[in-house]
C-alpha cells in the first residue's frame, strides 16, 4: 500500500472514531422528561425518582388553579399555571430524599401539598 493510501485510511478511521465519540457524548446529554401534574392539594407523581448527575426536565402543569413548585434543595422554583407547561431543569448533585411543595396558597389543605424527590 502506498504512503498516501495509508495516510488516507488512518485519517478516515480517526475521523470515524471521533464522530462515534461525538455521537456518544450527545446521546448521554439527552435529558429525561418527567411530567408532573398539580391539582388542588396534590402533585402527581408525588414521588419523583432521579439518578445523581443525570439531567432531568420536569414539565409542570396544573389542572385547576395557579400553583407553585418549590424544590429548595435543588434551587428550583416555578409558577405552575392551569393549561400551560412550566419546565424546570434539575441535575441532582446529591443523593437522598428531598421535599418539594406548593408555595402558592391554594385553599384549606394547601399545607399538605408536597412530595419528594428521591435521588439514588
Amino acid at each position: 500500500m502506498s504512503i498516501d493510501k495509508t495516510r488516507r485510511l488512518v485519517l478516515a478511521s480517526g475521523a470515524a472514531a471521533g464522530l462515534g465519540t461525538l455521537a456518544i457524548a450527545f446521546g448521554q446529554g439527552k435529558e429525561q422528561v418527567i411530567k408532573v401534574t398539580a391539582k388542588r392539594f396534590d402533585f402527581t407523581p408525588s414521588v419523583i425518582r432521579l439518578k445523581k448527575g443525570v439531567p432531568v426536565v420536569l414539565e409542570l402543569t396544573s389542572l385547576d388553579l395557579t400553583m407553585g413548585f418549590n424544590a429548595p434543595d435543588f434551587g428550583v422554583r416555578a409558577d405552575v399555571l392551569p393549561g400551560a407547561i412550566s419546565r424546570v431543569r434539575i441535575v441532582p448533585d446529591k443523593t437522598g430524599e428531598f421535599t418539594f411543595y406548593c408555595d402558592i396558597f391554594c385553599g384549606s389543605g394547601h399545607e399538605s401539598m408536597s412530595g419528594s424527590i428521591v435521588v439514588g
